[in-house]
């Protein structure tokens, strides 16, 4: 990664945590986040000193942060937050590789961002457990994960039926058939995804709450015990141990907090994820596979024959590229890069299937 590359994540890094900060209710949680600001301020501040760039540089945040920073208007700062920590690994190669070059000291920190999240929460004069499990939920936010999977869905269904388009015009020259094909590959296409999601949501559902039932049995059955292997997950995290006792004490006063937060940190399960609505998941995945795939078919609903399919590969070209840049929110590459990879993946699978098609439709008619 170039310095510059460097310099810019980290402008934006702290640019996206003071956003966050300013759109956060939490004051303690608020507090993490302006002084994590600071820290990738400080990050940008040295690679711009570094590289002998100006450090007004460090107020001017790209394009890619101020799409994310709208995203977070429109849909809330926690799909922001699910973003951000994606870009946590090439920030801490870049700090690494930074020191390396310097010869100084690798401290550790570098690669663990949620480490030096917790320690700042450890240093608040007025942390309380509530505290440390509400920012915990904050920082595994699915929010990053959901954008992701929009896009995704999206270009699942409009590869998959560029591609079923493609073959029946090739072997119908786009003629009689080809919107039925499109129609049904979209129909099917966004059934099987509806479907698949909702035995995935339903299975993981059954199978945690499981797992929690049998949680609750243990605290029920051995409450000092399971007390302690809370205060023990704390200490294990860095946390005093006089404070860690302090902590699981506290939320033992409620055995229903005290399930809630066992479940998090000893499972790894989010009670709040699992009262998501299956149904509602197999009906987001439905429409978007269903928002790419009806790409390709537009078209051919006004047209036919060799225009249509001229049409069609214009429109699934501009999808494909649109995706493209999408996918640069979460990877950092250059959106002309992404893009144009995109739309050359899809063009290649689609020219398969309509050569496929071509043949076959010679072979049918001769």
């Amino acid at each position: 990664m170039s310095k510059n590359k460097n310099l810019q994540t980290e402008i934006d890094a702290s640019f996206l945590y003071g956003r966050l900060a300013d759109n956060e209710d939490d004051a303690v949680i608020a507090s993490v986040f302006r002084q994590m600001s600071e820290i990738e301020k400080g990050h940008a501040e040295a690679f711009a000193k570094s590289g002998e760039k100006s450090a007004g540089m460090l107020f001017r945040p790209s394009s890619r942060a101020r799409v994310l920073d709208l995203i977070g208007k429109i849909f809330g700062y926690n799909y922001v937050l699910g973003v951000l920590m994606d870009t946590e690994k090439s920030i801490s190669g870049a700090l690494i590789a930074g020191r390396k070059t310097r010869k100084e000291a690798v401290t550790g920190s570098e690669t663990n961002h949620v480490k030096i999240l917790r320690s700042i929460l450890e240093r608040q004069s007025n942390l309380e457990g509530r505290h440390l499990a509400k920012f915990e939920s904050r920082h595994r936010s699915v929010g990053g994960n959901a954008i992701r999977a929009a896009v995704l869905g999206g270009n699942d269904g409009l590869v998959s039926n560029f591609s079923l388009i493609m073959g029946v015009a090739g072997a119908t020259s786009g003629q009689g058939g080809v919107l039925l094909a499109g129609i049904s590959g979209m129909l099917a296409g966004g059934l099987s995804m509806a479907l698949g999601e909702w035995i995935s949501v339903k299975s993981s559902q059954e199978l945690y709450q499981n797992q929690m039932n049998l949680e609750m049995d243990e605290i029920e059955a051995n409450p000092e015990g399971e007390k302690k292997e809370l205060m023990l997950i704390y200490k294990a995290k860095g946390i005093p141990e006089q404070q860690a006792r302090q902590m699981a004490e506290e939320i033992f006063n409620d055995r229903g907090r005290a399930h809630e937060v066992l479940v998090k940190e000893e499972l790894g399960i989010n009670a709040e994820e699992l009262k998501g609505s299956a149904i509602e998941a197999a009906i987001y995945s439905f429409v978007l596979f269903s928002a790419g795939a009806i790409i390709p078919v537009l078209p051919f609903l006004f047209s036919q024959g060799m225009k249509a399919i001229i049409i069609c590969v214009g429109l699934s070209a501009a999808g494909l590229f649109l995706i493209g840049a999408a996918i640069t929110l979460f990877t950092g590459r250059n959106v002309w890069y992404s893009g144009v990879r995109q739309v050359l993946f899809g063009i290649a699978a689609a020219a398969v299937t309509f050569g496929i098609g071509k043949l076959i439709g010679v072979s049918v008619t001769g």
